[in-house]
């Protein structure tokens, strides 16, 4: 799709952790709808790989290597997208991970990491993209929570803890800085059939099991698939919303 037709025409979007899974598929469909995607991820080879996909298909997208969880990085990683293409419109902020641990066994090192990047890497991107989009008069913030951030799983305590943390800052983002043209929703999905997930599964006794169990307890019988999340993730950053 041609980007005069696209949902997201003349759109730049920065989005975290898109080197795979539901960031790469938000990559991929936000510039099939006209978007110039920033493809950040800690990850390079994956990043680029991402964007090498994107340019096949005649799209427009670089690679910014950052740590979410590193406030210098993240803010030269805002400032090289405004200062490469002129304006952010779209901060998607999805880089994230996940520790398997009832909270007695979840250690003091996993709580601190899962925190840094699931919670403090979105106050991060969003700290550092306000400022421009104040200056520009507008811009779109979308944050990947979790159903497991509303309504708890098991044996996820710092994931839960991480993800219930995104939704009170997304929440407080409209409070501040709606009047100024500046909309922050948060994306909420189920257990996503993602390299997350399969790399989760690959270390359990029985991984067949494994990856039944995470099927059975989503309400539709499956797993969720990226491109669903970035579908929902497409809507909220486009103008419809």
């Amino acid at each position: 799709m041609s980007s005069a037709a696209g949902r997201l025409a003349d759109k730049n979007a920065l989005i975290t952790g898109a080197g795979s899974g539901i960031g790469e598929a938000m990559a991929l469909l936000f510039a099939r709808q006209g978007a110039l995607v920033a493809v950040a991820d800690y990850d390079a080879a994956s990043g680029q790989q991402t964007v090498d996909q994107i340019r096949s298909s005649a799209g427009n997208a670089f690679f910014v290597q950052v740590d979410v969880a590193k406030a210098a990085e993240m803010e030269r990683a805002v400032e090289q997208v405004v200062t490469q293409v002129g304006r952010l419109d779209v901060l998607c902020n999805n880089a994230g991970i996940g520790v398997a641990a009832v909270c007695h066994e979840t250690s003091e090192e996993d709580w601190d990491r899962t925190m840094d990047i699931d919670l403090k890497g979105v106050f991060l991107g969003c700290k550092y993209a306000i400022p421009h989009m104040l200056r520009q008069g507008g811009g779109v913030i979308c944050n990947t929570s979790s159903a497991a951030g509303q309504a708890g799983v098991p044996n996820r305590a710092a994931y839960c803890a991480a993800k219930a943390g995104v939704l009170g800052l997304t929440k407080s983002i409209p409070i501040d800085y709606a009047d100024k043209g500046i909309r922050c929703n948060a994306l909420l999905p189920g257990t996503v059939d993602s390299l997350w997930i399969a790399k989760i599964v690959a270390q359990q006794a029985d991984p067949s099991a494994q990856r039944q169990l995470m099927a059975a307890r989503q309400p539709i019988g499956r797993m969720g698939r990226p491109e669903e999340i970035a579908a929902a993730a497409l809507y909220l950053c486009s103008d419809e919303s």
